[in-house]
């Protein structure tokens, strides 16, 4: 008979044995996982060194010599991953660095970065060469990254159209579509390297407002052996301001302000044959370009005698950086020393779209501008963030200097301007940063990809930005009865990154338009104004 008292130490002496047991159990788990961890850790020893280590032989004299052992060739492929054998586990968030969006246009690494980034990131080796996706970019290099081939993308596709332009009686209607689509950019990035020298060529299957056009966006050589210095020389686009040094990839809206895409165009922009370079440091930035004719001008223009020349400089700084702020200053100047000379002379117009390219009527023009000896424009930029507040703007001056016709009276020279303000708030994921290779804020980050099940939604922003632009300057400008008019938009936007290589945008853009007598066709006679609303899909690799 067992006594009474003696049940409950029973009944608490089975819980504990099997509480035992299960640890006994998870202590064999983790010493299997520990053993697989070490195996692949001694074949990736083997991998870099290049030898696979000979088993142990216990006892010598009792191996026969009719039995031959096969040595186990290198492993060439993927390795396992080292972790749980049946699952990757929790997925570990990304650091701010990791999260961003893949920046399909630079900076160029150096030849030191490259061989930094391939050791951390995972490639297949076949026949001596590697292969894999280091900083997202699917990348053939030789075993000692001497040499390297790589392939990127960018994929921008617009859908909207005008909700109404306001035209009066007695003006042209223009062309305003309610509802269109666009292939903005489309363009493939080859990019062939050998150490430290990097050629470049892209087209872009997209290269105007209006889809259909196949054109070119850089073909370039570069030299990147002088510390965080790169050097160019070929077709390229030189940046001189803020919004420019961004990349496509990070607008915060679809296209930047009409300013910037004015000044920018005089002497630099896409495919702008170019010689020069810029150097980085934590806390400053400075860039120097020779420029040239853009590709393709006289193509466009058989009449072309004597090309452009020009010159494009930069200089930007960080004076104020801490966890939660970021200040950014900088300068931007450019000037074309002399413009293309063709059967009409020395003409230049200054003209542009409601920075929403859907290939509509430019309401914005100076009109055509003869006899013109020089253009220069220079302005700052400035550029705060506090947590995920982003606050930037920058101001332009433009100045235009006329040659003297042999006996006619002396044109007038010309003054005009333009400036924006945006604003940007990340609504979640990482916020905004700034990127002291470029100086310039790129965009947030994707902490984790798309994954509602999980709680997961990558990243999301809002911003508004107010534009004005002033082309008017003195009376008959453009020639009799031709002058130029101002532009003002408000655009207001949100983007979401479900990842690090996508991308959703939604724009809404006001406009007001000053009249310009004399040119635009008689679209524009007496003013206009109206709204439109559009949006991207973006993909980049």
């Amino acid at each position: 008979m067992v006594p009474v008292v003696g049940l409950p130490s029973l009944a608490q002496a089975a819980p504990r044995d099997d509480e035992i047991a299960a640890l006994r159990r998870e202590m064999r788990d983790m010493q299997r996982e520990m053993r697989e961890e070490i195996r692949v850790l001694q074949a990736r020893i083997a991998r870099d060194e290049g030898h696979v280590p000979q088993a142990h032989v216990a006892h010598p004299a009792a191996a026969s010599p009719r039995v031959v052992h096969a040595v186990p060739r290198t492993w060439s492929g993927p390795l396992p991953t080292i972790g749980a054998p049946h699952g990757p586990g929790p997925v570990r968030s990304r650091s701010d660095a990791e999260s961003q969006m893949v920046m399909v246009e630079g900076p160029i690494p150096s030849w030191a970065d490259v061989k930094a980034a391939t050791e951390k990131d995972e490639s297949v080796h076949v026949g001596g060469m590697r292969i894999g996706f280091p900083s997202g970019r699917f990348t053939i290099s030789s075993d000692d990254r001497t040499y390297s081939f790589s392939l990127g993308g960018l994929l921008q596709e617009d859908i909207g159209g005008f909700l109404s332009t306001g035209a009066r009686a007695g003006e042209a209607k223009g062309n305003f579509n309610s509802f269109t689509q666009n292939g903005r950019r489309l363009r493939m990035y080859f990019s062939w390297r050998y150490k430290d020298w990097v050629a470049k060529v892209t087209p872009d299957f997209g290269s105007l407002n209006a889809d259909g056009a196949v054109g070119l966006f850089e073909a370039n050589l570069n030299y990147t052996g002088l510390r965080h210095t790169t050097l160019t020389v070929g077709y390229f686009q030189p940046r001189m301001d803020e919004e420019s040094a961004e990349r496509p990839v990070a607008f915060e809206f679809l296209e930047r302000p009409t300013i910037v895409d004015l000044v920018r165009n005089i002497a630099a922009g896409v495919a702008r044959f170019s010689i020069g370079g810029e150097h980085y440091e934590d806390r400053w930035l400075a860039a120097l370009y020779f420029t040239g004719q853009k590709f393709g001008d006289r193509n466009k223009n058989a009449t072309i005698t004597d090309s452009q020349t020009g010159a494009v400089a930069r200089i930007a700084g960080r004076p104020y950086v801490s966890k939660d702020v970021d200040v950014h200053v900088g300068a931007g100047a450019i000037s074309a020393f002399k413009v293309n000379q063709g059967e009409k002379g020395r003409s230049y117009t200054f003209t542009d779209h409601v920075e929403v390219p859907l290939d509509e009527t430019e309401l914005l023009t100076s009109g055509a501008l003869s006899n013109v000896a020089q253009i220069w424009a220079a302005g700052p930029q400035m550029g705060v963030r506090w947590r995920r507040f982003l606050l930037k703007g920058e101001y332009y001056h433009i100045g235009v200097e006329r040659s003297r016709e042999a006996g006619a009276a002396p044109l007038p020279s010309l003054d005009f301007d333009g400036w924006y303000v945006a604003a940007n708030y990340t609504l979640f994921g990482w916020p905004r940063s700034y990127n002291p290779k470029i100086a310039a804020f790129i965009t947030p980050g994707v902490e984790h990809d798309f994954d509602p099940l999980n709680g997961d939604w990558g990243a999301m922003e809002i911003s508004g930005r107010w534009s004005v632009t002033n082309l008017s300057d003195v009376a008959n400008q453009g020639g009799a009865g031709v002058n130029g008019n101002q532009q003002t938009v408000w655009q207001g936007g949100v983007n979401w990154y479900p990842n690090r290589h996508i991308k959703f945008m939604l724009d809404f853009d006001h406009f007001i338009v000053s009249r310009s007598k004399g040119v635009a066709d008689g679209v524009n006679l007496f003013g206009r104004s109206g709204n439109l609303v559009v949006g991207r899909i973006q993909a980049s690799f």
